[in-house]
């Protein structure tokens, strides 16, 4: 393992793989660099003599500016370089070339009557209103009583949440708008809309809106209203057994990879993610838009500081002017509560060499691969544009997952440097940062982005890539074993 790595060939800094010892010698592409100090892994180390007012550049990218005068084999970190403002006109990388991407790979999944693909056949149970989730726990537990293996379904998922109820405007808009996007999402073979009858969110109102947005299959989704009928438990076990009917003949086929959608995201990153479980993400990235497919990265208080490079990436004027709207929406909401948008990187973050908020939103930027971005939807919205996508969502990973889920991702992908159970609707895969960590909590983690340390990247991104095709493919998922779902609903403004 190489102790020093320059991610870009453009750059002026390394980035230590281990903690590295003050006098040390390190070999750094075949030249000899003297550390003038102790560097903790993950963080930035001068490759020349450079002068305060210089910008440092990772990644190809501007990060900051020098605020002191730096000497070859010295830290760079929050005492000698800031956020300064700079032009970055020339940071700016142009569209990269993706044809070596190109594969004719395909995945196994279920082609829907709408024409979208599903990489699951599931059951979604969704409540109108979060009062009457107790119920749907009896609901299941009958059916799976009649149906150990879950029947015609791979899975049942409960899209249990607290709200439906006492909310106003936009904010009740927002909720209504994400459990219909769950509802008419490809992985559910069946779905059973449940509601109480005298909450905010009135069924009529459920159904209207499915209607505009994809129209309603009566043999795939059933509406219950609780408060109308004598025996809910008994009406739902008819409408359950009528949706495993439906879905009985489901099968799955070959489809292309320009029908996956995949959602990307960073949940509180290592010193080493840039270094692995990050490029192995921005290397599915490239592929599944090479081939044309649609990714969706979002989190966009950690990626507001490179607003300006993302608008200048954008592949059309379109594109670039979704992207601005999205961050200004979003902005203009943090603005309502005197906050930034934003992200500065934490203490935590710095000693993981995290210097500046630019260098966080480069390296968030480093999951979603080279493409440039196609478009930039806001909260709520499905997914439309093949290739890269920004999404709208406040980097909080229970409602970025949701929303990519909501957006139509078929699954999500995630980096990580914590070992955490969370997921959402969709399959979620974990992928570790450092093998310590994936070998701590095998039954968490789906792949071990450590051995990006150890092992030839062009090898370990393969079997990443094809890892992932056979989780779209039908191979379950960590969550999925454990039956962990969930859903995360963006919360905003008062209740009534």
């Amino acid at each position: 393992m190489e102790k020093l790595v320059i991610l870009n060939d453009s750059d002026n800094v390394a980035i230590a793989t281990t903690d590295l010892a003050a006098k040390d010698t390190v070999n750094v592409n075949d030249r000899q660099l003297n550390l003038l100090a102790a560097v903790p892994v993950g963080n930035k180390v001068a490759l020349t003599d450079l002068a305060a007012g210089e910008p440092i550049v990772k990644f190809g990218q501007h990060i900051g500016t020098l605020t002191a005068d730096v000497k070859a084999g010295q830290l760079v970190d929050e005492h000698n370089l800031s956020d300064a403002a700079e032009d970055d006109a020339e940071s700016t990388s142009p569209a990269a070339d993706l044809s070596k991407y190109l594969t004719k790979q395909t995945f196994m999944g279920y082609r829907r009557k709408s024409g979208k693909v599903g990489i699951r056949n599931d059951l979604f149970i969704v409540p109108t209103v979060g009062c009457i989730t107790p119920l749907m726990d009896v609901m299941v537990q009958q059916f799976k009583a009649a149906h150990p293996d879950n029947g015609s379904f791979d899975n049942i998922i409960l899209l249990k949440h607290p709200y439906g109820c006492s909310q106003l405007g936009e904010d009740f808009e927002q909720t209504r708008q994400i459990l219909c996007d769950a509802a008419l999402h490809p992985n559910a073979g069946g779905v059973l809309v449940f509601g109480l009858g005298c909450e905010n969110n009135q069924m009529d109102g459920m159904k209207e809106t499915i209607e505009k947005m994809a129209g309603i299959d009566p043999d795939r989704m059933k509406f219950l209203v609780a408060q109308e009928v004598k025996n809910e438990f008994a009406t739902a076990q008819e409408m359950l057994e009528e949706l495993n009917t439906a879905a009985a003949n489901d099968h799955r086929e070959p489809v292309p990879l320009s029908e996956l959608k995949v959602g990307l995201q960073s949940v509180q990153p290592a010193a080493v993610s840039p270094l692995t479980a990050d490029r192995l993400l921005g290397h599915l990235a490239n592929v599944i838009n090479a081939n044309g497919g649609s990714t969706v990265l979002t989190g966009l208080p950690n990626l507001a500081a490179a607003e300006d490079e993302l608008v200048k990436q954008s592949a059309s004027q379109e594109a670039a002017a979704d992207v601005q709207h999205v961050f200004g929406h979003m902005r203009d909401y943090y603005a309502e509560f005197d906050q930034q948008l934003v992200n500065e990187p934490s203490a935590k973050e710095q000693a993981k060499g995290i210097t500046t908020a630019k260098e966080l939103a480069v390296n968030t930027l480093q999951m979603a691969g080279d493409a440039a971005i196609s478009g930039a939807i806001s909260y709520g919205k499905k997914v439309s544009a093949a290739g890269l996508n920004v999404l709208e969502a406040p980097a909080n990973d229970l409602i970025d997952s949701s929303a990519e889920a909501a957006a139509d991702c078929q699954l999500v992908v995630v980096s990580t440097g914590v070992a955490t159970p969370y997921a959402s609707f969709v399959p979620s895969v974990k992928v570790a940062a450092d093998s310590a960590l994936a070998a701590k909590k095998q039954r968490w983690f789906d792949f071990d982005g450590g051995q990006a340390l150890t092992k030839p990247f062009d090898e370990l991104a393969k079997e990443f890539v094809d890892d992932i095709i056979a989780i779209a493919s039908g191979k379950e998922t960590s969550n999925e074993k454990a039956g962990l779902h969930g859903l995360a609903i963006f919360k905003i403004g008062v209740t009534e």
